[in-house]
C-alpha cells in the first residue's frame, strides 16, 4: 500500500518562479510519484509515495533547481503527520469562528531559538503565536495583511518554515483523504 505525502512548497509561484499545476504534476510524475494532485497555484501538492519525507524533500528541491530554474525549499509530510499537525491546533475556537486567520506554519528544521519569544514580542492587537511540535500557530484576529509578526516570521528570524491557514489545511487534509475529527 502506497502512503499520502503532503508536499508543500515555499514560495511556489511567487519570487520569479512560475511553475503551474501542470509542470508540478509533471515533475511529480518524473519523479515516480503517484496520484499528484495540486491545491490552489500557491504550491501545495499530494501525491501517494511510500519515500520517506526527508528523501523526497532532497530529490523534489533537485527537480525543481532543474525544471524551474531555482531550488525551491520543500517540505514532506505523511498523511499520519498531517493528521497529528491538525489535531495539535491550539486555536480551534478561532479556526471555527474565522479558519482564514489561524495559520499553521510547517518547519523544515524547527524553531531557531528565540525566534518564538522574538515573534511574542511583535504580536499586537489579540494576536498570539504558539509552538507545537515542529510547528508555530499563529491567530490574527484582524488578518495578517497588516500584522508585523507575521512579516517578520521569516527564515533569518525563525528558521525555514511555509505557512497555510487553517481553511487549506483542511482543503489539503481532503485531497489527501484525511478526515477532520475537529
Amino acid at each position: 500500500m502506497t502512503g499520502v505525502r503532503i508536499v508543500l512548497f515555499r514560495g511556489m509561484n511567487t519570487g520569479g518562479v512560475r511553475a503551474s499545476v501542470a509542470a508540478q504534476k509533471a515533475m511529480a510524475l518524473d519523479l515516480g510519484l503517484d496520484n499528484p494532485r495540486t491545491l490552489l497555484a500557491s504550491g501545495n501538492l499530494v501525491v501517494n509515495s511510500d519515500r520517506a519525507p526527508a528523501e523526497l524533500e532532497d530529490r523534489i528541491e533537485a527537480a525543481t533547481e532543474c525544471r524551474f530554474g531555482r531550488r525551491i525549499e520543500t517540505l514532506v509530510r505523511t498523511g499520519e503527520q498531517w493528521s497529528a499537525l491538525m489535531a495539535a491546533n491550539p486555536f480551534v475556537e478561532q479556526s471555527r469562528i474565522d479558519p482564514s486567520r489561524v495559520v499553521m506554519m510547517v518547519m523544515k528544521a524547527g524553531v531557531k531559538p528565540g525566534g518564538l519569544e522574538a515573534l511574542t514580542t511583535l504580536a499586537a492587537d489579540g494576536e498570539k503565536v504558539l509552538e507545537t511540535a515542529d510547528t508555530l500557530w499563529f491567530w490574527h484576529p484582524d488578518g495578517i495583511g497588516r500584522s508585523r509578526m507575521a512579516a517578520k516570521a521569516q527564515p533569518r528570524l525563525i528558521g525555514t518554515g511555509t505557512g497555510r491557514n487553517w481553511s487549506t489545511v483542511v482543503k489539503i487534509a481532503a485531497s489527501a483523504g484525511i478526515g477532520e475529527d475537529r
